[in-house]
C-alpha cells in the first residue's frame, strides 16, 4: 500500500545516522535509564501529576459542579508586601528549572545519545536556528492556541472544567513581566524534560515512537488535570502534536517557543481582560 511506503520513510527518516540518540543495548543499563527518567520526573513534572491527580479527586468530590468551580493560577503570596511577593514569584519561576539543568547534565555525563555534539545542540536547545525557530514557533502557536481556546470554552460550557483563573497577582509593576517569566519556564521546564530529554531516553532504551510520543503526551495531559477533563484532553492533543514536530526536526526550541507564546498569552491576556471586567 502507498500509505505503507511513506509511513516507513518517515520512520527511517526519524532514525536517519547523525538523528538518533546512541542506543543502550545492555539490560541493566537500560534499567538504569528508566530508573533515572522516573527520578527526573519525580523530582519535576510527574511530581505535578500526582499533586493534579489529587486536585481534580478534591474538585470532583465538592459538592458543586466542576464548572462552578475556579482554578487559580499564578497567585500572590503576600499581597500586602509586594517586594515580598516579587522574591517568592521568581524563587518560584527558577527553583523548578533546576530539574531541567539536571536533566542536560545528565544527557551529558551518563550515556549521552551523540559523542559528535553536546546534549543542548542534540536536542535542539541552541541559537544556530533563530529565525526558522522563531517562525515554527509561532505558527505552531497559532495552530495549537486557537483551537485550543475555543476547546476549553466548549468543555467549560459541557461541564468537564473548571474555570481557569490564569493569573492573580496584585497590581504592581511587576506583575506583567513576572508573568511572561512564569510562562517562558513553564515552557522550558515542560519542553526540555517531557520532549527533548524523555524522548532521547526512551529511544535509547528501544521504546517505539508511537510508544515514546503517546506516554509523553499522557503524562502532559494528567499534570494539567488540575484544570479539569478539558484540560486533561487538550494537552494531550497538543502533546501529540508537539512530540510529532520534535521527532521530525529534532528542535526542542521551538517548542519552547510555542509554548511560552501560548502562556504569555494566556496570562497577560486574562489580566488584561479581568481588568475590564470580561470572564471566559
Amino acid at each position: 500500500m502507498p500509505e505503507a511506503g511513506v509511513l516507513r520513510r518517515f520512520v527511517a527518516h526519524l532514525d536517519a545516522p547523525g538523528r538518533a540518540p546512541i542506543g543502550v543495548s545492555d539490560r541493566g543499563e537500560r534499567r538504569g535509564l528508566r530508573v533515572e527518567t522516573l527520578l527526573v520526573l519525580g523530582l519535576s513534572l510527574g511530581a505535578s501529576a500526582i499533586g493534579s491527580i489529587l486536585s481534580i479527586i478534591e474538585k470532583l468530590t465538592r459538592p458543586v459542579p466542576l464548572a462552578a468551580q475556579t482554578t487559580s493560577m499564578n497567585n500572590s503570596q503576600t499581597p500586602d508586601r509586594p517586594w515580598l511577593d516579587l522574591a517568592y514569584q521568581l524563587v518560584n519561576i527558577a527553583l523548578p528549572l533546576v530539574a531541567v539543568l539536571l536533566a542536560i547534565y545528565l544527557l551529558n555525563r551518563i550515556h549521552r545519545p551523540s559523542l559528535d555534539v553536546r546534549a543542548g545542540r542534540f536536542i535542539g536547545f541552541d541559537r544556530r536556528r533563530p529565525g526558522s525557530d522563531l517562525v515554527r514557533g509561532l505558527g505552531l502557536a497559532a495552530l495549537i492556541g486557537i483551537p485550543g481556546l475555543g476547546f476549553y470554552l466548549f468543555a467549560k460550557a459541557i461541564g468537564i472544567n473548571t474555570q481557569v483563573a490564569a493569573a492573580n497577582l496584585t497590581a504592581v509593576w511587576w506583575s506583567g513581566p513576572v508573568l511572561v517569566l512564569a510562562a517562558i519556564e513553564n515552557a522550558v521546564l515542560e519542553e526540555v524534560i517531557m520532549v527533548a530529554y524523555l524522548f532521547t531516553r526512551w529511544r535509547q532504551i528501544g521504546w517505539s515512537w508511537p510508544l515514546v510520543i503517546g506516554v509523553s503526551a499522557v503524562i502532559r495531559g494528567s499534570y494539567h488535570l488540575y484544570q479539569g477533563f478539558g484540560g486533561f484532553a487538550g494537552n494531550i492533543v497538543m502533546g501529540l502534536v508537539l512530540g510529532l514536530v520534535y521527532a521530525r526536526t529534532r528542535r526542542v526550541l521551538p517548542l519552547v517557543i510555542c509554548h511560552a507564546i501560548l502562556d504569555t498569552v494566556a496570562f497577560v491576556g486574562y489580566t488584561v481582560l479581568r481588568s475590564r471586567g470580561v470572564s471566559l
